[in-house]
């Protein structure tokens, strides 16, 4: 009869599913790389990148038309060394961008230069410039995230944005008082960090290893999920920086997830079951007060919280860092 293939499909068993296909049915899967081979294969909805996957990927002989874009570019637009080494940072992010909304049917998010991290001026005026090489690429500001450190700078600066239309992921997030910033500033998404998280833990108490479900990054990303579902936010919720696969099924259901190559892979060759861990409605029954913060309550919850303040820290550190090291590579070309 025609039921037939109804039937069929109901048939199919969960274990012929991989765990990337279960996971993608109740999450958004999204990409955290440069490579675009990586994207090619596991076909998410969004990418991520950021100065350090730049780095990597800058190197990459299949990529060298990229860079080679951006140094001729540049060569074209600054006046000063100092201004053709910022046109040619920007002009090449957005080149890996353009190349990877080749293949992402959603969004690209796009760093801005970590070193602007308590500029909310200058933020600002790089996300706009940012959005308009975008733009002279042909690519509309909606498939477009500008990826901004999860500062009281970065927050202000996002806040104006995201009246402009250009939507916003607040990355670097380690904590609770930065989500409460980032919901009332009305960004678009945030990436809480899990795995950065769990190595803080792990030097601060000399343990070895944390049972997924007890994982302080998968905690603190529940945690999060919990209070924008129950107090009506309507933030994006993006899970990122993973050390295994046990906090990824952790979250399951959280919006989204932006995951590496390596995880994706282990995801694709396990058809384990997976069990939704998140929802919308298990979030409304949980108890938690809603809270607004001003600049002087938001600095004290940081300070307060020693992981988040130290790991915020390190990472705009190093991302600065691997800045330079672009900024190293692409200096000699532009001469």
């Amino acid at each position: 009869g025609g039921n037939t293939c109804v039937e069929d499909m109901s048939k199919r068993k969960a274990e012929d599913t991989t765990q990337l296909e279960q996971l993608s049915a109740v999450t958004t899967i999204v990409a955290d790389t440069g490579d675009i081979e990586s994207i090619k294969k596991f076909q998410p909805t969004d990418a991520t990148t950021n100065p350090s996957l730049m780095f990597q990927a800058s190197q990459l002989p299949q990529y060298q038309f990229i860079v080679d874009d951006a140094v001729k570019y540049a060569k074209e637009k600054g006046q000063t060394a100092e201004e053709k080494l910022s046109i040619c940072i920007d002009k090449m992010c957005v080149g890996f961008g353009v190349e990877i909304l080749k293949i992402v049917p959603g969004r690209v998010s796009t760093e801005v230069d970590a070193r602007l991290s308590f500029d909310t001026q200058a933020t600002l005026d790089k996300a706009r410039s940012l959005i308009a090489l975008y733009a002279d690429a042909g690519i509309t500001k909606d498939r477009v995230l500008i990826k901004i450190a999860s500062t009281w700078e970065g927050f202000r600066a996002a806040e104006i944005l995201e009246k402009e239309g250009i939507q916003c992921n607040l990355t670097l997030l380690f904590s609770f008082a930065q989500a409460v910033a980032a919901a009332e500033a009305g960004v678009f998404l945030i990436s809480p960090f899990v795995g950065r998280i769990l190595d803080w833990f792990k030097k601060s108490t000399g343990k070895d290893s944390y049972e997924s479900h007890e994982d302080p990054g998968v905690v603190s990303v529940s945690n999060i999920y919990n209070y924008y579902k129950k107090h009506g936010y309507e933030t994006v919720v993006m899970g990122a920086s993973f050390r295994n696969k046990g906090e990824i099924l952790e979250l399951a259901g959280c919006d989204r997830l932006t995951i590496s190559p390596g995880l994706l892979e282990q995801l694709k060759s396990s058809s384990e079951t997976v069990e939704v861990k998140l929802t919308a409605d298990s979030a409304k029954k949980t108890t938690s007060e809603k809270i607004t913060l001003d600049e002087k309550k938001f600095r004290w919850m940081m300070n307060e919280d020693a992981m988040a303040t130290e790991k915020l820290a390190e990472g705009i550190r190093n991302f600065s860092a691997d800045l330079r090291k672009l900024e190293a590579l692409l200096k000699p070309k532009l001469e």
